[in-house]
């Protein structure tokens, strides 16, 4: 069986997503696969991070009034790794506020939860889903 292209993708507002985006590569592995920049200077209107063993994000700098985003702070994404030893290590290297240590579950996944410099937390584990 094929895997679909992935269809849903979490989105995210930052105060820098430019800043956010180089986080966001550098700690966590993310490649920017999209960027539309806006008019104002460091503005992006929208950009899309693909994930390495599939799917992604997508983010934009936060406007005030905005509803269909998750504003800074407020967002919360799950990401399956297969190495979240890792990525704990780089991420927390690159600066990532650890929220939960890595640990085995009773579930069978292997994971931890990190904050990001705007407030969003991000969880990563092997736990694939159902």
């Amino acid at each position: 069986m094929t895997t679909p292209a992935p269809t849903v993708w979490p989105g995210l507002a930052y105060t820098d997503a430019p800043a956010a985006i180089r986080f966001l590569t550098t700690a966590f592995g993310f490649t920017e696969t999209l960027l539309v920049p806006g008019e104002a200077d460091g503005e992006v209107v929208h950009a899309e991070l693909g994930w390495p063993e599939g799917g992604g994000v997508m983010l934009n700098t936060h406007r005030v009034g905005e509803v269909c985003w998750t504003g800074p702070g407020h967002g919360s994404v799950y990401v399956v790794t297969a190495k979240p030893d890792e990525l704990l290590a780089r991420a927390t290297a690159a600066g990532a506020e650890l929220v939960r240590d890595i640990a085995d579950t009773d579930y069978g996944s292997r994971g931890f939860t990190v904050r990001d410099p705007e407030g969003h937390v991000w969880s990563f584990g092997t736990y694939p889903g159902a």
